[in-house]
């Protein structure tokens, strides 16, 4: 009886939460690699570019691709093996020692405004890696992943800047930790470019440009080393690489972001009128990587805006006057949204939705006698780096106000 007493305390132990006796984490996965070498060949003044993927090593873990590639924007596309396009998707099932597969792709796009969000001229290109290998669906052997590496063939004089290092042959390693199949993404800047560079912490920063632009390169560098240490102090898993790409005319007059990198119109204040900043409105979507379902779009983009004040804020930038002063803006703004749940957050409605997150922020911190904030929710959003739902922001609030 007593052993068996001893067996059943024991096991009680054993469930704990954050238990001494806990069995520790599982070692991660060995997996064999196989190489992937993407190329490109872009031309200046041709938004036309010529992309190949080479399996290098291994080909014979990869039994076939899938490539979202829609007609108007991938063409011309051939290699070895089996190659069957299937309305927007291409179906590739490589064959022979060194399999290859080669399209064009138009570098070129556009927004409703007509302005680009990428763009190719005879001084530089600017776009998103994503464009150059599309999304891809994969059929690999087990416990295997891909070892990818980019080759870039530019124009004589031209430059690149992109989110990834480079090896002394000049191709990039193209590697992210939390997918099996590694490929390009992010902002690429290529050209003719004015370029500065920072290490700000522990993240590298790089701000580009084309030459000409009128871009204030040194303001923006400042402007993070100024606030970025703040926004590294919410978020510890910010990115050790940022780039910063901007452009003037015709290229569009916003911002977006991208896995590490975002890109700004070089019209863009540092830091708008309203007391708001496009730039680091963004650098919170870097920093969380978060994407969002229908039901919480207005959680993704409100915490960006409000983590965007927050960081101006604690890093003296704004006043706790101005900073009042820019709440209460938003507020008014807000009144002009009647609901947060609706598919895309339009301006008054992550307005609207800055106000929520406040009195929420307000709430853990009572609730959880000052051991928990907003902050936590946004980092464990950040650390889990995948869609957010109502339903775990909901719940992450509520383990918050526990103090958990």
């Amino acid at each position: 009886m007593r052993d068996r007493r001893w067996g059943v305390l024991l096991l009680l132990v054993l469930l704990l939460p954050g238990s001494l006796l806990a069995a520790p984490p599982a070692a991660p996965v060995a997996r064999d690699h196989y190489g992937v070498l993407f190329t490109a060949w872009v031309r200046a003044g041709d938004p036309l570019a010529t992309v190949r993927i080479r399996l290098t090593q291994n080909p014979s873990a990869v039994r076939w691709m899938r490539l979202s590639a829609p007609a108007a924007k991938y063409t011309s596309i051939k290699g070895s093996g089996s190659i069957i396009r299937e309305g927007d998707e291409v179906l590739w099932r490589p064959a022979g020692t060194k399999p290859w597969l080669q399209y064009v792709v138009n570098l070129e796009s556009s927004r409703e405004s007509g302005r680009f969000d990428g763009m190719v001229t005879p001084d530089f290109a600017i776009f998103r890696g994503d464009d150059l290998v599309p999304p891809v669906r994969i059929d690999m052997a087990d416990n295997t992943q891909s070892r990818s590496k980019l080759a870039l063939n530019l124009p004589d004089g031209w430059s690149a800047v992109t989110p990834f290092p480079s090896y002394k042959s000049g191709r990039l390693q193209v590697q992210n930790p939390n997918r099996l199949f590694d490929r390009p993404t992010g902002w690429f800047a290529l050209g003719k470019l004015g370029v500065r560079r920072e290490r700000i912490g522990e993240t590298r920063l790089t701000i580009a440009a084309p030459t000409g632009q009128s871009v204030h390169r040194m303001d923006m560098l400042a402007f993070f080393r100024w606030t970025l240490p703040r926004m590294q102090e919410i978020f510890p898993t910010f990115p050790q690489r940022l780039v910063v790409v901007s452009a003037g005319d015709p290229m569009w007059r916003g911002a977006l972001s991208g896995p590490d990198s975002l890109f700004v119109h070089a019209d863009r204040p540092l830091i708008s009128e309203n007391g708001t900043s496009t730039f680091l409105h963004e650098l919170v979507h870097v920093a969380m990587r978060a994407r969002s379902r229908p039901d919480s779009d207005w959680i993704v983009e409100g915490l960006a805006e409000y983590f965007s004040l927050e960081v101006l804020h604690r890093s003296g930038a704004l006043s706790d006057a101005r900073f009042a002063k820019a709440h209460a803006a938003l507020a008014l703004w807000g009144k002009e949204a009647p609901s947060l749940e609706v598919p895309h957050s339009t301006g008054p409605v992550t307005a609207k939705a800055v106000g929520v997150l406040r009195q929420m922020d307000l709430d853990i911190r009572r609730a959880s006698g000052g051991k928990r904030s907003l902050d936590d929710v946004a980092r464990a959003l950040a650390a889990e780096d995948s869609a957010v739902t109502r339903a775990r922001f909901d719940a992450l609030v509520a383990s918050a106000k526990k103090g958990n």
